[in-house]
Order: C-alpha cells, then sequence, then structure tokens
C-alpha cells in the first residue's frame, strides 16, 4: 500500500450514504491513518473524465471509487478495462487506476448479495422476482442465476430477460416467486414513503423479500412486506459484504 490512500464514493446524490462511516471504522481498525473515505457527487457521467482530472491535480491521486446510483452502467465507456465478473454482470460498483493512468472496473455487488442472502435462502426460494433492470438488478440476476434460481424481471419497460411490466404483475405470479428482491433506489432517504407499485396480497408468510436500500432501516416496501407475514431484510449486509469484497479488489 501507498503512504496516502484516498477512496471514495462516485454518484448523484448520496446523501443516505454509510459508506464513510463504514470505511472509517475499516481504517481505524486497521490502523490506517493515511486512508480517507469521501463522497463525490457528480450531476452528470459525462464530465466524469474532466472531473476526476481537476480533482487528481488538486488533491492527488485516487487509490479506488466505489460507483453507485446511477452510474453503475454508464460508466463503463470511461472505463479501459473490466473484470470477467463486471463483464459478465455489465456494470460496475468499484473501480481502481491502472498503472497507465487510465481505470478498471469490478463487481462485487453479486457477491455482497449472495453473501448476505444465502444463509435465509430454502428450498422453495427456487424462483425470484428482481424488481428493476439496473446496474444493481443486473447483478442480483447474475447471483441467482449462479445459484440455479430462476429469475424474471418487474420493470417500467421491456427487457431482452425474462419481465413482466408493473401493471401486468398479478398476486398469482407474485405467490409463485416465492424470493422477491427490490433493486431499485425508490424509498431511499429522505423518500421516506416512496414504494413501488407492488400487489401485496399475492405475499404469504413462505416469501422473503428483499429491498438492498439500507437507509431507511425499514423502507416502506418492508413495512408492506412483513404486514403480509413475509420475512425481510434490506440490504445493509450486502453494502458491508460489497464493500469488503471492493477493498480486497482495490489493494489486491
Amino acid at each position: 500500500m501507498t503512504d496516502k490512500q484516498r477512496f471514495g464514493l462516485l454518484g448523484r446524490t448520496l446523501s443516505h450514504s454509510h459508506s464513510p462511516a463504514l470505511f472509517a471504522e475499516r481504517f481505524k481498525r486497521e490502523g490506517l491513518d493515511n486512508a480517507s473515505y469521501s463522497l463525490f457527487e457528480l450531476d452528470e457521467i459525462e464530465k466524469f473524465p474532466q472531473w476526476l482530472s481537476q480533482l487528481q491535480e488538486s488533491k492527488g491521486n485516487l487509490s479506488g471509487l466505489n460507483v453507485t446510483v446511477p452510474y453503475k452502467e454508464s460508466i463503463l465507456p470511461y472505463l479501459s478495462s473490466l473484470t470477467k465478473e463486471a463483464k459478465a454482470i455489465g456494470a460496475v460498483n468499484a473501480i481502481k487506476p491502472l498503472a497507465d493512468g487510465t481505470w478498471m472496473g469490478h463487481n462485487t455487488d453479486a457477491v455482497g448479495f449472495l453473501n448476505s442472502i444465502r444463509p435465509f435462502l430454502r428450498s422453495d426460494h427456487e424462483r425470484a422476482l428482481i424488481i428493476g433492470n439496473g446496474g444493481a438488478a443486473k447483478a442480483v440476476r447474475f447471483g441467482l442465476l449462479e445459484l440455479g434460481v430462476a429469475v424474471a424481471h418487474v420493470t417500467r419497460q421491456e427487457v431482452s430477460w425474462p419481465s413482466v411490466r408493473f401493471e401486468g404483475l398479478s398476486p398469482e405470479a407474485v405467490g409463485h416467486h416465492k424470493l422477491i428482491v427490490q433493486c431499485t433506489p425508490v424509498g431511499t432517504y429522505p423518500d421516506l414513503d416512496a414504494c413501488v407499485p407492488f400487489p401485496w396480497t399475492g405475499i404469504t408468510p413462505q416469501h422473503l423479500v428483499v429491498d438492498l436500500v439500507y437507509n431507511p432501516a425499514e423502507t416502506q416496501f418492508l413495512k408492506n412486506a412483513r404486514a403480509m407475514g413475509a420475512e425481510a431484510m434490506n440490504g445493509k449486509d450486502m453494502l458491508h459484504a460489497q464493500a469488503d469484497a471492493a477493498w480486497r479488489w482495490w489493494n489486491a
């Protein structure tokens, strides 16, 4: 490791993020007095090259970045290479500089999701509904397919994978998919009352419902699921697991 390590999170709006506190705990635990982690808000991904150049000129080189909504896919054209996981998923959530000054992309969301959900999976979780089709949804899809789980997406527009639009999702279809994973940012702080449309009467006590949002700890989506008797969990464990994997990759 270099004497100074500077990391951060790149996204559009980041007031909800727990990542700085998460990494501050890591730095303290590992005695890394010269490591820092910052939030970097960027209103348009097209500004990324100029922003990166100006930042590094004024504050020195970065050691690695996490990438979040809405740039997990749109940042790909600005990277020189991708790991095999990132290529397969089609999205990144971690990037790091190479010796030639270009940047490589990686995806730790899939392994983070699997590590968080594996203890809760049962044999009847053989089919899953994934709400959304962005970068996080792609990582969840990749991870579940690796486990042999059949997946379908619930989306606002048509996609190339098996999917249904929100307005076409029936309670009966929900009942046949005992694993539900909400992968959109809807309901993230400060929009605490927001919730995607969903036929809640299809949810049963046999369902496992996951919302990748972790701030707030219980979204309206999870409240609705618990009201129907479902087992429910947020994205906090995934946050920690993907951060651990990103840290190992940055420092490999």
